[in-house]
């Protein structure tokens, strides 16, 4: 499966952004999504997960009251989305695909197989 990440860009302190998800060569019937970040300087981070069967939904503590991972089975795609924005968010998200993660695995990127281009994000005013 091939992704494509996208919807990154600037935005202010306090702001939203809303990030896609997209595949291609085949659906995501079956795998496991996940969102990653890595800011500058530093370890990339899991963000978000989401299972493509039935939906639930996987977040890292220190963002759970910030975001939101969805899926769109029409389309295809994983949404994230991140509200109140900081600075600190400002990293390039990649989002990553597997078949066979189980629970304990979905946080550890090296996990996934597949893996989009990653999408930059800046948070500025």
């Amino acid at each position: 499966v091939q992704l494509q990440a996208s919807g990154g860009g600037l935005v202010q302190p306090g702001g939203s952004l809303r990030l896609s998800c997209a595949a291609s060569g085949r659906t995501f019937s079956g795998y496991t999504v996940g969102w990653f970040r890595r800011a500058p300087g530093k370890e990339r981070e899991f963000v978000a997960a989401i299972r493509w069967m039935g939906g639930r939904a996987y977040y890292a503590d220190s963002l759970k009251d910030r975001v939101t991972i969805s899926r769109d089975n029409a389309w295809n795609t994983v949404f994230l989305e991140m509200n109140n924005v900081k600075p600190e968010d400002t990293a390039v998200y990649y989002c990553a695909a597997d078949r066979q993660l189980i629970l304990s695995s979905l946080r550890d990127a090296p996990q996934y197989d597949y893996w989009g281009q990653g999408t930059q994000v800046t948070v500025s005013s």
